[in-house]
């Protein structure tokens, strides 16, 4: 059976924080405050400050001294140029975890639990299942630096605004996780390396028709 990870808070934090700068929810300019984002995310204000370190090595952010950061303006360029590294990387780990024989049966079943129910399915159901199968994967591939630089370009689910663009969205990637899974469970290694391309490149083009510059 696979063992499954939590992802540390910072990387969640970082996600949370990255999509909303990438899908516009956040405006160049605008200014986030450390109590504010820790408050309304309901944690300690410790791996909020370590999110806004890593949002700024990236550029995304601009710190202040002890008045939180301002939003930095990003271009599509710039969105396209994280999306495009975690298709090369996580479809080499993809492949990885196929040629390693991971086990996805639990996973596989959790996925079909969620397809037969998408009626009742919640947001932080998606989330949670999303992040342990990405998780699941990057471990399986067994590189310790290439499950890093993953963790860093994680972004979370990459829906749209409106509740009908997010509920699509789960029902899409439900799908394509079932194909990569099933991939990877018959160790079909080029199989796993495609459709997790396919699956980050839609994720990619769903923040980008919602990005406004």
């Amino acid at each position: 059976m696979e063992s499954l990870e939590l992802m540390p808070a910072r990387i969640r934090i970082t996600s949370i924080l990255k999509k909303a700068i990438y899908s516009g929810e956040y405006k160049s300019g605008e200014e986030l405050s450390l109590t504010g984002v820790a408050e309304q995310l309901g944690v300690s204000r410790t791996p909020v400050r370590e999110a806004f370190q890593t949002l700024a090595s990236e550029g995304l952010i601009t710190l202040r001294m002890n008045k939180g950061a301002i939003i930095n303006k990003i271009d599509a360029k710039f969105i396209r140029d994280n999306f495009e590294m975690r298709i090369l990387l996580e479809s080499e780990a993809a492949a990885r975890a196929a040629a390693n024989g991971m086990e996805v049966d639990t996973l596989l079943a959790r996925l079909y639990h969620m397809r037969d129910n998408f009626e009742t399915l919640t947001r932080s159901d998606y989330e949670e299942l999303n992040q342990d199968i990405h998780m699941s994967i990057w471990n399986a591939a067994d590189n310790q630096k290439l499950k890093s630089y993953l963790m860093e370009l994680w972004n979370g689910p990459s829906t749209g605004h409106s509740k009908p663009e997010i509920s699509q969205h789960y029902k899409d990637s439900t799908y394509e996780h079932i194909s990569i899974l099933k991939s990877i469970r018959d160790q079909e290694i080029e199989s796993a390396r495609t459709v997790m391309i396919q699956h980050i490149s839609r994720s990619m083009d769903n923040i980008l028709k919602s990005y406004v510059e």
